[in-house]
C-alpha cells in the first residue's frame, strides 16, 4: 500500500502532464488502494492484530507506530473500497485541466491524501495520529484548491483550513489532557491511563474531541465547510472527502471515545443524538433548497453524517444504561450506515462530476434531458439516488431499517426522558428519510429528465471509459452492499461489540438468510426482500409486454395546457419543485423572494423578462460565524499593538510567559 501510493506521487511529479503520468500517478492510487482493502480484509476476517514500529522515525515521542485491530481495518476498508473508483475515474476527469491547472501537483497530492487517510486508521499513537491527521487535512486542502484562480475556490480553501486548523488545536488540547499521566502517549497506555482521570476531566476530554472530529465530519454547527469545499474541489476529490475524509471523524470519535476513554456518562449519548438529530434534519432541509449538484451532494452529506452519528450516540447511551447488547446493535447499523453511504455518496459525487464534465455547469436549472446523451451516467446517479433515499432493495435502505431498529429499545426503558428521546429521534430520522428522497427525485428528475433547459445540455456527451467504470464499480458496490447485508453485518458486529466489551456477535442470525435485533423486536431477510421486489418487477414488466402487444402503439403530444408547442420553458425547474417545501419551512429558511419583470417600451401588456431570485436565510453563518469573525478580528487589531518593534518589550513578554507558567507548575505540584 505504502509503496504503490508513493511511486503514484512520484510518477504524478516526474511524469507531466501527459497520459503516461495520469496513467502511471492513477495506477498508484488504485494498487494502493486495493492494497489498503485487502490488508483491512484481512485484519477484519482473521480478528488479528499486526503492529508495525519504526522507534527510530521520531524518537522522541515513542517512534511511528501502526496498528491494525478490527474498528481500523473496518475504516480501511472503506477508504480502499471508495479510493480505487475514485481514482480511475480521476484519470479521465483530471484530462480537462490539462494546459490550465498543473496534473503534475494533482497526481501527487491525491496518492499523498490517500496514503494519509489510510494511516488514520493505523495510528497506535499520539504524535502519528496527528502527524498524519494534519497530512490528510492539507493535501485535501491543496486539491480542494485545484482552481486555484476561481474567487469562489480561494474563499471554499480559506473556510476548509480555517475549520480544520480549529479542529486540530481542539485535539491537540483533547490529547494533551488524556495523555497528563501517560508521558509515552501511545494508544495502550492511554486507555490504562484513562480509567484513572476524574470524570470531568474525561468529560473534558469527550467535549474537545467531540469539535476536533465533529468539525472533520461535518457535524452542525461545524459543517459551513462542506457546501464551499465540495463544490470547489474536483469531483473525484469531493467524492474521496465525502464518502471517506468525513468518516475518519466518525472514527475518531468511535476511537477517543470509546476505545480510549471506555465511553462515559448517559449525556454524552444524548449530545450525540441531539448533534445528529439536528444535522440529518437540517443538512436535508438546505439540501433540498439547492440548484447547485455539488452543493445539494454536500448537504446531503452533513445529513447522512447525522444519521450515522444519531447511530452513534445511541451507541454511547445504551452503553452507560447497562444496554451493551443494544449498543453494539446501534453501533454495527452506524459502521453499516458509514460504508453504505461511502458507496452511494462516492457514486453521487462522480455522476455529478460527469454531469459537469458534459456540460460545463452544476446549475440544475441549465440541465434536462440528460438521460439519452448520458446513457452511463444516468443509470448510475439513478442507483445512487435510490440508495440515499433509502429505497429497497439497495444497500441505504437495509442500514436504515437497522438505525430505527437500534432506537427501540429506548422506548421501553424505564426512564421517561429515554424513552422521549427514543420517539423524537425516531420521528426526525423518519422525517428526514421522506424529504431525503424528495431532494433526490429532484436531482435526478430536473438534470437527466424531459427536454434540455440550455445549449450546454443539448450538446451533452458521455465521459470517457474511465470515468463510466469508475462509477459503475461504486454502482456495483451499492448492489453487492445490499445482497451481502448479512456478513457485513456480522464485521461490523464485530467492531461494536468489541468497543462496547461484548465477547459475542450482538446480531443473530437465522440460516444465514435474515438478521434479528436483540430481545427479538425486529426480523428481516435482505436477500428474500431483493428477491422478491426484483420478482414483482419482473411480473409486473412481463405483464405490461404483454397488455402492450394486444394494442396498437399510439403517439401523441403531451398535454401542453392550451400551447401548441411543447419547450423547455414550460418545465419544472430545481427552484420551482423545492417552492412547495421552502413555504412549508418558512419559519426555518426565512426566504426572501424578489421579482423583476421587464416590460415592452410600447405597451406594458407585453412583457419581455421576468427575473426571480430568492434565498434562504444562512443561520449559522449569519449569527455565529458571523459576530465570531468580528470579535477575533478586533481582538487582532488590539493584539497588534504589542508588536511594537522594542527587543526590549519582547525579552519582557518571554520572562512574563516563563513567570506565568512557573507559577502554573508549582500551584499544580507538577515537577
Amino acid at each position: 500500500m505504502v509503496t504503490a501510493y508513493a511511486a503514484g506521487a512520484v510518477a504524478g511529479l516526474a511524469g507531466g502532464s501527459g497520459r503516461i503520468g495520469r496513467g502511471l500517478s492513477t495506477a498508484g492510487a488504485v494498487v494502493g488502494a486495493v492494497a489498503g482493502l485487502l490488508l483491512g480484509l484481512q485484519g477484519l476476517v482473521s480478528r488479528a492484530t499486526w503492529t508495525f514500529e519504526a522507534p527510530g522515525l521520531l524518537a522522541v515521542a515513542g517512534g511511528v507506530v501502526l496498528r491494525v485491530d478490527a474498528l481500523g481495518a473496518f475504516f480501511l476498508i472503506l477508504t480502499g473500497a471508495v479510493a480505487a473508483p475514485s481514482a480511475l475515474y480521476g484519470a479521465g476527469y483530471s484530462a480537462a485541466y490539462a494546459g490550465r491547472y498543473s496534473l503534475r501537483w494533482l497526481g501527487a497530492m491525491l496518492n499523498l491524501f490517500l496514503l494519509s487517510m489510510s494511516f488514520v486508521p493505523l495510528a497506535d499513537n499520539v504524535v502519528t495520529f496527528l502527524l498524519v491527521w494534519e497530512a490528510m487535512s492539507l493535501t485535501s486542502y491543496f486539491l480542494v484548491m485545484t482552481e486555484h484562480d476561481q474567487p469562489e475556490t480561494v474563499r471554499a480553501g480559506i473556510w476548509y483550513l480555517g475549520m480544520t486548523q480549529v479542529g486540530l488545536a481542539c485535539l491537540l488540547g483533547a490529547f494533551l489532557l488524556l495523555s497528563a499521566r501517560a508521558p509515552w502517549l501511545d494508544f495502550a497506555t492511554l486507555r490504562e491511563a484513562a480509567s484513572s482521570l476524574p470524570l470531568g476531566s474525561r468529560s473534558v476530554v469527550f467535549a474537545l474531541a467531540l469539535i476536533g472530529f465533529g468539525s472533520k465530519a461535518g457535524l452542525i454547527p461545524l459543517h459551513v465547510w462542506l457546501p464551499r469545499a465540495h463544490p470547489a474541489a474536483p469531483s473525484h476529490v469531493s467524492a474521496l472527502m465525502s464518502g471517506v475524509m468525513v468518516k475518519l471523524g466518525v472514527y475518531g470519535l468511535l476511537r477517543v471515545g470509546l476505545d480510549l476513554l471506555g465511553g462515559g456518562p448517559a449525556w454524552w449519548g444524548v449530545v450525540l443524538i441531539g448533534l445528529g438529530v439536528g444535522s440529518a434534519l437540517l443538512g436535508v432541509l438546505y439540501a433540498l433548497m439547492e440548484d447547485d449538484v455539488k452543493r445539494l451532494l454536500a448537504y446531503s452529506t452533513v445529513e447522512n453524517i447525522g444519521i450515522i452519528t444519531l447511530g452513534v450516540g445511541a451507541g454511547f447511551l445504551f452503553q452507560a444504561l447497562a444496554m451493551p447488547r443494544a449498543a453494539a446493535v446501534a453501533l454495527a447499523a452506524a459502521l453499516y450506515h458509514a460504508l453504505n453511504h461511502a458507496a452511494f455518496k462516492g457514486l453521487l459525487f462522480l455522476g455529478a462530476g460527469s454531469v459537469l464534465h458534459a456540460t460545463g455547469t452544476r446549475n440544475m436549472n441549465r440541465h434536462g434531458g440528460l438521460v439519452r446523451r448520458l446513457p452511463w451516467t444516468a443509470p448510475c446517479f439513478l442507483v445512487g439516488a435510490l440508495a440515499i433515499s433509502g429505497l429497497p432493495p439497495l444497500n441505504g435502505f437495509f442500514s436504515e431499517w437497522l438505525l430505527f431498529q437500534s432506537l427501540l429499545p429506548g422506548i421501553g426503558y424505564p426512564l421517561p426522558l429515554v424513552a422521549i428521546l427514543a420517539v423524537l429521534a425516531l420521528g426526525i430520522l423518519a422525517l428526514t428519510a421522506g424529504l431525503a428522497a424528495t431532494a433526490f427525485v429532484k436531482a435526478f428528475g430536473i438534470m437527466f429528465l424531459a427536454l434540455p433547459r440550455s445549449p450546454e445540455a443539448a450538446d451533452a456527451h458521455e465521459a470517457p471509459a474511465s470515468m463510466c467504470i469508475g462509477m459503475a464499480a461504486l454502482a456495483a458496490a451499492c448492489g453487492a452492499l445490499a445482497l451481502a447485508a448479512l456478513p457485513v453485518l456480522a464485521g461490523a458486529g464485530t467492531v461494536a461489540g468489541g468497543l462496547v466489551g461484548l465477547a459475542v456477535e450482538p446480531l443473530t442470525f437465522r440460516l444465514w438468510h435474515s438478521v434479528q435485533t436483540p430481545a427479538g423486536l425486529a426480523r428481516m431477510s435482505p436477500p428474500i426482500v431483493i428477491a422478491g421486489l426484483l420478482g414483482l418487477v419482473a411480473l409486473v414488466w412481463l405483464a405490461v409486454r404483454i397488455g402492450a402487444s394486444r394494442r396498437p402503439a399510439r403517439l401523441v403530444d403531451t398535454w401542453g395546457c392550451g400551447r401548441v408547442g411543447q419547450t423547455a420553458r414550460m418545465e419544472y425547474t430545481a427552484t420551482a419543485f423545492a417552492e412547495p417545501l421552502r413555504r412549508v419551512f418558512s419559519a426555518i429558511y426565512r426566504p426572501t423572494e424578489d421579482v423583476t419583470v421587464d416590460y415592452h417600451p410600447g405597451s406594458r401588456y407585453f412583457v419581455q423578462a421576468i427575473v426571480y431570485r430568492a434565498s434562504i436565510l444562512p443561520w449559522f453563518e449569519r449569527y455565529l460565524y458571523e459576530p465570531l469573525m468580528g470579535w477575533v478580528r478586533r481582538l487582532g487589531r488590539r493584539v497588534l499593538r504589542l508588536q511594537s518593534g522594542s527587543l526590549h518589550a519582547y525579552l519582557a513578554y518571554a520572562m512574563a510567559a516563563l513567570v506565568i507558567l512557573l507559577g502554573v507548575l508549582l500551584a499544580t505540584g507538577s515537577p
